[in-house]
């Protein structure tokens, strides 16, 4: 059975043209690049987390499950908590030397540590 979400169609202009498509507004999200030719930045970021220091991790370009997936990744092997939003994986603590090793270890040779 077809799902008929509504809410997904307020505001459209119905057409009596056979050939028109309904056009959802969604941007394709850009095509995951390889891990080789991923220039990662890992820093370290205080500003804005109530004294907490963390492990910032940007640059990356690609899918949002694959920002997810490198996150949860990055997160299992520190065992900390963090998260994976807007092209930049943060992870709690300390942890640059860790995550750098880690990003070499999975193929993303042009990582660095800021």
């Amino acid at each position: 059975m077809k799902e008929n979400n509504w809410k997904e169609r307020l505001g459209v202009m119905y057409s009596t043209n056979p050939d028109f498509r309904y056009d959802t507004g969604g941007e394709a999200e850009e095509v995951t690049a390889a891990r080789e030719k991923q220039a990662l930045r890992i820093a370290l970021d205080k500003r804005n987390r109530g004294g907490k220091v963390v492990t910032l991790v940007t640059g990356f370009r690609g899918t949002a499950d694959d920002l997810a997936a490198l996150g949860k990744l990055l997160k299992v092997k520190c065992g900390v908590g963090g998260s994976a939003k807007e092209g930049e994986i943060i992870v709690q603590g300390d942890h640059r030397q860790k995550v750098y090793d880690v990003l070499q270890k999975e193929g993303y040779l042009k990582s660095r540590i800021i």
